[in-house]
């Protein structure tokens, strides 16, 4: 049986209201299903329709569900994605507000900024050819779902759980590196804490954004020139606490850090 619009708006009012009241709210599976993908898409497009109409810029997207780890901390089997806004961004090193964020997770990963739309996505030099530069960066992944009790449906609902994301400072040229050769190793306080290779997204951050690039040109909205894409984790996410520090190493790429502001005082 097909969602009905009034559950999709259901669905949407609930996320909405749990990024608003900074209250995290009861699964949208409940309202949606656990597997309909199609309905939880429409939930997301209908909270990016409400933001971008609230003033809000798309700058991006991002892969998310691409790490075998990060698929078995969920509990699921393939990727999704959502949608990057310019308010989500922080440059390297920047003190991210811990209370603009509800039950972050940080996790490492390669990000690339397009300099070609991209039209067809079954041929790899193709994709490849779209890349401007690559980049290292932190991906801060969030939930409006309380305790992080998601499946397929309220992860894609919810924007693909994103929260914000931090850049490294210096770009790489495609030419310069594999990205399925990449090393990461993400510190939080000097002490490792995840690690991964390019390998361990998708097989190859490659594989992601051709998977992407596909994905948005069937749904009519294909990747642009200028667009800015995170790739997906490449090794398992970690929870953040208010005064962290977390700085990944993502060779030969370069270091990203992101540092988190100590918990608000009570008003």
């Amino acid at each position: 049986m097909k969602v009905t619009e009034d559950v999709v708006e259901a669905a949407a009012e609930r996320l909405e209201n749990a990024a608003r009241l900074g209250v995290a709210c009861a699964p949208v599976a409940d309202l949606i299903g656990p597997d309909d993908i199609d309905a939880a898409y429409r939930v997301q497009q209908l909270l990016t329709e409400r933001r971008l109409a609230a003033g809000a810029r798309i700058v991006g997207r991002k892969i998310g569900l691409t790490s075998p780890a990060v698929q078995r901390q969920i509990g699921v089997d393939r990727p999704d994605f959502g949608v990057l806004f310019d308010d989500m961004r922080y440059n390297d090193g920047d003190e991210i507000p811990i209370g603009r964020l509800l039950q972050p997770k940080a996790e490492a990963e390669v990000a690339f900024l397009l300099s070609h739309d991209i039209h067809d996505a079954s041929d790899p030099a193709a994709v490849r050819a779209a890349i401007a530069f690559a980049f290292p960066a932190l991906e801060i992944v969030d939930t409006r779902i309380a305790d992080w009790r998601i499946g397929i449906t309220d992860t894609i609902a919810d924007n693909a759980s994103s929260g914000v994301f931090v850049l490294g400072a210096i770009g790489s040229p495609p030419g310069a590196f594999e990205p399925v050769d990449v090393t990461m190793a993400m510190r939080r306080g000097g002490e490792v804490v995840s690690q991964g290779t390019g390998r361990d997204c998708l097989g190859d951050p490659l594989n992601a954004l051709a998977w992407l690039a596909a994905t948005a040109i069937d749904l009519g909205t294909p990747l642009r020139a200028g667009d800015l894409v995170l790739s997906g984790a490449l090794g398992p996410m970690v929870s953040v606490d208010p005064g962290d520090v977390f700085e990944a190493v993502i060779a030969p790429l370069g270091t990203v850090t992101a540092r988190f502001s100590q918990k608000e005082a009570e008003a």
